[in-house]
C-alpha cells in the first residue's frame, strides 16, 4: 500500500519543483539501507533508525530506502511499498534475486534498484544521499546517486567494500589480509560449498591450480574490487567509526582525505550507566553480549573457562541462540558438562543496565576484527572491564593493562590466564574499573554529523573539507 506522506515541516517540503539552495535548519536527506525495522533489527538497522529518526527531530526531511526481501517480486525489476516507521517515511524494496541473469554481479552492483532509485531520487532531489553499510542495496545505489549530482555520504559498517563475504573472515576460519587477492576470494567462496572444502584439505596445491582456472570468476572478483573502489572514493564523506577500520580502508586504496573517523555514540535506555552499581560476590561474574556465531568466538570463552576447574567464576551468555542452531548445539554440548557456563538468551535495550549490573567484566572473543564494537563501549559506559581479542577495533579500544586485557584471537588457553588473574586478584579489577574511559553519547555523534552535512552541502565548505 502506497501512503501519502504526511507532517511535512512547514517551508520545506520533501518534494519541490525544482532544487533550491540546503539551508542548515532544513536539509532533505535520504537514507539507503540494507535492511531496517521492524522485521529487521541489527546493529546497522537500529542505527539507520536512530540516526533518521533524530535528523528528522531537528527540522531535516528524511527518507529511508530499505530492501525488505530478496525472495519476493517480479522476475525482473523490483516491487516496492511505501509506509511509515517511527514517524519515519521508508520506501520498501523486494525483488527476486534468484532470477537475476547474474547473481554475483546483483550482490554488489544491482541494475534494478539502480533504475529505481534513479526515478525515486530524481522526483525528491535531496540536498544528501547516505549510504549505510552497502550491502543487498548494492554499489549501483551510490553510483545512481553521483551520476544525479547528489552529494553522498557512506558509513561503513564492515568490510563489504573489501569482501564479498562482508567479515574478512575466510570460509576455513583464518583472517583475510590486505591486499585482496581475487584468488583467495575464489577459493574461500568456493570452500563455502562442501564439495570444495574436503579437496582443499587433501590436495591443496591441486585445488590452487584448479582455482586459479577458473578465469571467468577471477574476472568477476577483480570487477567487483574495482568498481566498489571507484564508487565508494567518488563519495563526498566515507565515515568510520574505528581507526583500524579508516587505516584499512586507506591501505586498500580509498581516498585518505575522504574517510572520516566518527566513533559511534551510545544513547541509554532505562538506567542511566553512570548510575549503575554492582553488588559484591564470592566468584567472578564473566559475560558475553552479542550474537550467538561461530565468528564471534564465545566457544573460546567456553573452552577457556572449562580449563579453570578449580576456579570460582561463572560465564552469561546473552544473545539469540536460534539463529545459528547448529553452533548452539556445540555450546549446549559445553555446558552441559560445566554448570558454571550458561547461555542466558537475549536481552532487550531497556535491560541493557540491568544485565552490566550483575557482571564484572565483558569478554569480547571475536575470531573476526570487529569495528568499534559497542557492547565494549557500553562496558565502558557501565565501568565495567573488558576482555577482547587482540585484534582490529577491539584492540583500539581496550589498553591491556589499564582498562582491560587482551588475549591472543581463538586461544583458549590465553583468555584462561587472564581469567585467571582476574578471578585471584580483586584488586586488579578494580584498577581496570577505576581507568574505564568515558564514551561518547548519541547526541555528540549527530552533532557531529549534522555539521559533516551542512559542510557537504555547502560546496565552498566542501571544498575546504577535501583539503583538510
Amino acid at each position: 500500500m502506497v501512503t501519502d506522506p504526511a507532517g511535512v515541516t512547514p517551508g520545506c517540503s520533501f518534494l519541490p519543483p525544482e532544487r533550491t539552495d540546503a539551508r542548515i535548519d532544513c536539509m532533505k536527506v535520504v537514507y539507503a539501507i540494507h535492511h531496517f525495522p521492524p522485521r529487521y533489527t541489527g546493529g546497522a538497522e537500529l542505527r539507520a533508525l536512530r540516526t533518521a529518526g533524530e535528523m528528522q527531530s531537528r527540522g531535516h526531511q528524511v527518507q529511508v530506502v530499505c530492501v525488505e526481501r530478496i525472495d519476493s517480486g517480479p522476475q525482473e525489476g523490483v516491487k516496492w511499498e511505501d509506509d511509515r516507521y517511527a514517524g519515519l517515511r521508508v520506501r520498501r524494496l523486494s525483488f527476486n534475486l534468484a532470477s537475476a541473469p547474474d547473481r554475483f554481479l546483483w550482490d554488489y552492483d544491482n541494475p534494478w534498484i539502480g533504475d529505481h532509485l534513479y526515478d525515486l531520487l530524481g522526483k525528491i532531489r535531496p540536498d544528501l544521499f547516505h549510504l549505510i553499510g552497502g550491502y543487498l542495496i548494492s554499489g549501483r545505489a551510490l553510483q545512481v546517486a553521483q551520476a544525479l549530482g547528489i552529494p553522498c555520504v557512506v558509513s561503513l559498517t564492515d568490510f563489504w567494500f573489501l569482501c564479498p563475504r562482508t567479515t574478512l573472515w575466510r570460509s576455513d576460519g583464518r583472517l583475510s589480509s590486505l591486499p585482496v587477492d581475487p584468488l583467495s576470494c575464489a577459493r574461500c567462496l568456493g570452500e563455502e560449498r562442501r564439495r570444495y572444502r574436503l579437496p582443499a584439505r587433501l590436495a591443496p596445491a591441486l585445488m590452487d591450480f584448479y582455482w586459479r582456472g577458473q578465469t571467468r570468476r577471477l574476472s568477476q572478483l577483480r570487477r567487483r574490487q574495482v568498481y566498489l573502489h571507484q564508487t565508494l572514493n567518488a563519495s563526498q564523506a566515507i565515515l568510520s567509526p574505528s581507526q583500524f577500520l579508516r587505516n584499512l580502508f586507506i591501505e586498500a586504496g580509498i581516498d585518505a582525505q575522504r574517510i572520516h573517523f566518527m566513533r559511534q555514540g551510545l544513547e541509554f535506555v532505562g538506567q542511566p550507566a553512570e548510575e549503575s552499581s554492582k553488588p559484591p560476590a564470592t566468584h567472578l561474574r564473566v559475560g558475553y553480549l552479542g550474537q550467538i556465531a561461530e565468528h564471534k568466538g564465545l566457544h573460546v570463552l567456553f573452552e577457556a573457562a572449562r580449563r579453570l576447574p578449580g576456579v570460582p567464576l561463572s560465564v552469561h551468555a546473552y544473545g539469540n541462540p536460534s539463529v545459528f542452531p547448529r553452533y548452539t548445539r556445540r555450546l549446549q554440548r559445553l555446558a552441559a558438562i560445566d554448570h558454571r557456563l550458561q547461555i542466558a538468551g537475549p536481552y532487550q535495550r531497556q535491560q541493557v543496565s540491568q544485565v552490566f549490573h550483575r557482571l564484572d567484566v565483558v569478554v569480547v572473543p571475536s575470531l573476526w576484527y570487529e569495528n568499534s564494537p559497542n557492547v565494549i563501549l557500553e562496558a565502558f559506559a557501565h565501568r565495567t572491564p573488558v576482555i577482547a581479542s587482540r585484534l582490529g577495533g577491539m584492540a583500539e579500544l581496550v589498553r591491556h593493562g589499564e582498562n582491560g586485557l587482551l588475549f591472543a584471537p581463538g586461544d583458549s588457553d590465553d583468555l584462561a590466564r587472564q581469567l585467571r588473574r582476574l578471578a585471584e586478584d580483586p584488586a586488579l579489577l578494580a584498577r581496570l574499573r577505576v581507568n574505564v574511559p568515558p564514551v561518547k553519547v548519541f547526541n555528540e555523534e549527530m552533532d557531529q554529523l549534522e555539521t559533516l552535512y551542512a559542510q557537504i552541502v555547502n560546496p565552498v565548505a566542501q571544498e575546504r573539507l577535501l583539503k583538510m
